[in-house]
C-alpha cells in the first residue's frame, strides 16, 4: 500500500512555498501546550482541513479509545483519534498544519505518510512543537528550546544543535524520517511546570506560538491566549498561596531559575536533562513530606 493510500478526505490544494508545523497529543505534549498552540494557529490563520490520516492502521483502540458524541442532543457519532492536515494561505508564505495524536503502532509507515504529503507540496522546512514536564516555576517566563540536527539549519534559524540521547516519541522518529528524505526540520519545546495538572496550559502554548511565528516570519494574533495566560497565572498563584508547603517548593524553583538567569544561562533544556514525570512527582512528594515532618517536630 502506498503512503498516500492511507490519507482520507484528501482534497488537493494549491500552496505557495509552504512550511509545515506539526504537533501531536500524547507523550510529546505536556499540558497539551503543543497541540493547543497548533490548533490556535490553525484557527487564527483561518486554515481549512484538506486531508486526514486513516487511524485504522496506527492505533490500539483499547488504548486510545474513540469517543462518542451527540449531535443536536440526539444523533450519536464516533470520533476517532485524528491526524488532520490544515492549509493556511498567508501573505508571507503558506502553512500546512498537522494536528495529530501520537500513534501506537507502525510508526515508520505513519512517518512515510507525512513525508509523502510534504513531498507532494514541496515542503522544504518542517517545525514540530512539543512540551516537556520540567522542574520550573509557573511564575517565570516559559523556556523554549529550539533544536535541529543539521548544522546549517541551526546557524540559519539561530537554534541549538540537538544533543539528546534516549527514549523518543513520534516527534523524534519523524525528524529522522525528514532528514533521510532531505527535508529540513527543527523542533521547538516548551518547559511546563511539573507540579501543575493544568491542561491545556495557555502560557506554554502562547510561548510556542510566539516562537513559531517568529521563526517562520508569519504573524498570528494571540490576544485570546494572552488573556487566558493572565487568568491562568492569577488562578495558579492563588492555588499555590493556599498551600504553604507547595508555596515553599515553588520558591525553591524560583531561586533555581533566578540563579540560572544570573549566570546568563542560554543553553537548551535537553530532553535527557529533564527528569521523568515519575521522578519529578517523587521529588515534590519527598519535599512536601520532609517539610511537613520538619514543621511538626
Amino acid at each position: 500500500m502506498e503512503p498516500r493510500d492511507l490519507l482520507s478526505e484528501h482534497d488537493r490544494v494549491e500552496l505557495k512555498d509552504p512550511v509545515m508545523i506539526a504537533a501531536f497529543r500524547g507523550w510529546n505534549d505536556a499540558g497539551e501546550a503543543a497541540s493547543f498552540a497548533s490548533s490556535h494557529l490553525a484557527r487564527e490563520w483561518s486554515a481549512s482541513r484538506f486531508a486526514t490520516i486513516d487511524p485504522e492502521e496506527f492505533y490500539d483502540f483499547q488504548d486510545v479509545r474513540p469517543q462518542v458524541e451527540l449531535e443536536g442532543g440526539l444523533t450519536r457519532k464516533i470520533v476517532w483519534p485524528s491526524n488532520e492536515f490544515w492549509a493556511a494561505r498567508r501573505p508571507e508564505r503558506d502553512v500546512i498544519l498537522l494536528v495529530g495524536t501520537e500513534p501506537n503502532t507502525h510508526w515508520r509507515t505513519f512517518c512515510d505518510v507525512i513525508v509523502s504529503l510534504a513531498h507532494d507540496y514541496d515542503v522544504k522546512l518542517v517545525i514540530t512543537l512539543g512540551a516537556l514536564l520540567a522542574d520550573i516555576p509557573h511564575s517565570r517566563p516559559v523556556h523554549i528550546t529550539g533544536t535541529a540536527a543539521d548544522g546549517a539549519l541551526v546557524e540559519r534559524l539561530g537554534l541549538q544543535r540537538s544533543r539528546y540521547e534516549g527514549p523518543t516519541g513520534i516527534v523524534g522518529v519523524l525528524h529522522n524520517a525528514f532528514a533521510t528524505e532531505g527535508i529540513d526540520s527543527a523542533s521547538l519545546w516548551a518547559a511546563v511546570p511539573h507540579y501543575l495538572a493544568v491542561s491545556p496550559n495557555p502560557k506554554a502554548a502562547l510561548a510556542l506560538v510566539k516562537k513559531t511565528t517568529e521563526l517562520i516570519a508569519v504573524p498570528a494574533a494571540a490576544s485570546d491566549l494572552e488573556d487566558a495566560t493572565a487568568v491562568y497565572e492569577e488562578r495558579v498563584t492563588e492555588m499555590v498561596a493556599a498551600d504553604e508547603d507547595v508555596q515553599h517548593y515553588v520558591h525553591i524553583l524560583e531561586e533555581r531559575a533566578d540563579e540560572r538567569e544570573q549566570e546568563s544561562f542560554e543553553g537548551p533544556i535537553e530532553e535527557n536533562e529533564i527528569p521523568t514525570g515519575d521522578a519529578l512527582a517523587a521529588e515534590l512528594e519527598n519535599y512536601l513530606r520532609d517539610h511537613r515532618e520538619g514543621n511538626s517536630s
